[in-house]
């Protein structure tokens, strides 16, 4: 598939920016119909594969609002949503190497309906199956996140990322201590010997506990910090307000938007999972849709190592201290 020209891409981009801010205005527009509100069908959600995996008519309405308008635009592009692939029995990896605009009208659906302010639409546009341009815009902390390859990454248009930038901090000396780290419980709440949910909990204690404890694993992190929102961890880490992230479970929808912030931001994303050879194993950028994801924030220089250096370093702690997770799919 050819590349886009860079005209065509700043076009692309350009129509993406105002297409989350309107999409988010929708999102506003909606939340604010249910301060007060007894009207039934403003309150109503329903259940997709268990009782936290939910969906409104608000995720309904943006989406087929964020599709017409691509429609119309870019009849030749390739969408994916969530709540149109959801509908479908299929799990298979959807996305090629043609221009696909890869959606979550509303990622947080249950901050949403609790009027937790962590909710946001998530528009990523992929070409050649990589993450090129992402806008996150979280309309009720009036925050628009949004980057190009090659042009750079920003909050509200004006302020660039990380915020942090003079110079921008490296990675703490004894990462993960003195880090914050961010995780999400997920959608997969088995209460079964070695699921995932035990996977799960079994690193955050370890992430969490003192240095020394846990055989050793304990990693004293600063602080755990759970937004409910895969899109926004990403768009914080990209932002430096998180060192690290660690999830597994998301479909690209959740992540492809943040992936194209935060590696145009100087982040680093690559697989929860450590290998077998975690001290020395080639740290790769993660496959889009793999469902296993751990970044860590842009990085600065030290005096004894490159921000690049810096990132590996906390990747090979973190893989040190977590378990594998089982999130496998069909065509990845």
């Amino acid at each position: 598939m050819p590349k886009l020209n860079p005209e065509e891409l700043d076009e692309i981009y350009a129509f993406a920016v105002d297409l989350g801010k309107n999409a988010g205005r929708m999102l506003l527009d909606a939340a604010n119909l249910r301060f007060g509100n007894d009207r039934p069908e403003d309150q109503a959600h329903v259940e997709k594969d268990n009782a936290v995996d939910l969906v409104t008519q608000t995720d309904e309405d943006v989406e087929a609002y964020i599709k017409g308008q691509i429609s119309k635009k870019y009849p030749t592009h390739k969408f994916i949503g969530e709540e149109s692939y959801s509908k479908g029995a299929s799990r298979d990896y959807l996305i090629g190497d043609e221009p696909t605009w890869c959606v979550d009208p509303l990622d947080g659906t249950v901050n949403y309906i609790h009027l937790f302010p962590m909710f946001c639409v998530s528009i990523g546009f992929i070409v050649n199956n990589k993450a090129t341009i992402g806008v996150i815009h979280a309309p009720f902390l009036n925050q628009l996140f949004s980057a190009c390859a090659g042009r750079g990454a920003w909050l509200n248009e004006t302020q660039p990322l990380p915020l942090i930038r003079d110079p921008i901090p490296p990675m703490p000396e004894k990462a993960p201590s003195g880090c914050v780290f961010s995780c999400e419980w997920g959608k997969d709440r088995r209460d079964q010997p070695d699921s995932n949910l035990h996977r799960k909990v079994e690193s955050f204690v370890n992430m969490a506990a003192e240095i020394g404890g846990r055989s050793g694993r304990g990693g004293m992190v600063h602080g755990i910090r759970s937004l409910g929102s895969a899109t926004l961890d990403l768009a914080y880490t990209a932002m430096g307000s998180f060192d690290i992230w660690w999830e597994g479970g998301c479909w690209e929808w959740d992540v492809a938007a943040g992936i194209a912030i935060l590696q145009e931001a100087g982040g680093l994303i690559t697989t929860a999972n450590p290998p077998k050879d975690h001290l020395t194993a080639s740290i790769e950028d993660v496959k889009l849709g793999s469902r296993l994801y751990l970044a860590i924030r842009p990085a600065g220089l030290s005096s004894t190592e490159s921000g690049r250096q810096g990132q590996e370093r906390t990747v090979r702690e973190v893989w040190r201290r977590v378990r594998n997770l089982d999130y496998s799919r069909p065509g990845v």
